[in-house]
């Protein structure tokens, strides 16, 4: 089993921001394998696919951002999934707009989180795909990551989302 989390925040006015970008992969994600995130459970909405074998289990927690580490612990713990079988999908104000970036582990950074799941799992063992929001240092971090995307940033962004899938996708067929 592995568990794909998109991180975000619920609520139509985080709709096309830059902090909701894990919960725009994961919608993706789910629609490429016929799936819809319409189930509720532990702090979030949740959906069961199955892929090359593979149970997944795709969530968006609604705990908001900060807090997104008590949905992943909830789903880890009930379904007995462990810390190396865990994608978090978010955000990244370190990568510039139109990459994506895989990483293995590591501490959570600046990323708010990222840091919770870290502290709720006991580990930093998880392992993340990173979508570039890059980052205009004239606007405070928090309007900046709440703020609305315009036409020009989506452009550049929306290519990363299918390069998201692939890699999720190859680590879900990785075998470990």
């Amino acid at each position: 089993m592995k568990l794909i989390v998109g991180l975000g925040n619920p609520g139509k006015e985080f709709t096309n921001t830059y902090h909701n970008l894990g919960f725009e992969v994961i919608e993706k994600l789910a629609t490429k394998l016929g799936v819809s995130i319409n189930k509720s459970k532990g702090n979030a909405m949740y959906t069961q696919a199955k892929y090359q074998d593979e149970i997944l289990f795709l969530i968006k927690p609604l705990t908001y951002m900060n807090l997104s580490g008590q949905a992943v612990k909830y789903f880890s713990n009930f379904y007995k999934i462990y810390p190396q079988d865990i994608i978090v999908i978010c955000d990244d104000i370190d990568l510039p707009k139109g990459t994506a970036k895989f990483r293995e582990n590591g501490s959570g950074g600046t990323h708010n989180g990222l840091k919770n799941i870290v502290f709720e799992l006991k580990s930093q063992d998880f392992r993340r795909v990173k979508i570039g929001a890059g980052y205009d240092h004239s606007i405070d971090l928090k309007d900046y990551v709440l703020g609305k995307i315009d036409e020009e940033s989506r452009a550049l962004i929306e290519p990363c989302f299918e390069i998201a899938i692939e890699k999720i996708l190859n680590e879900v067929k990785r075998k470990r």
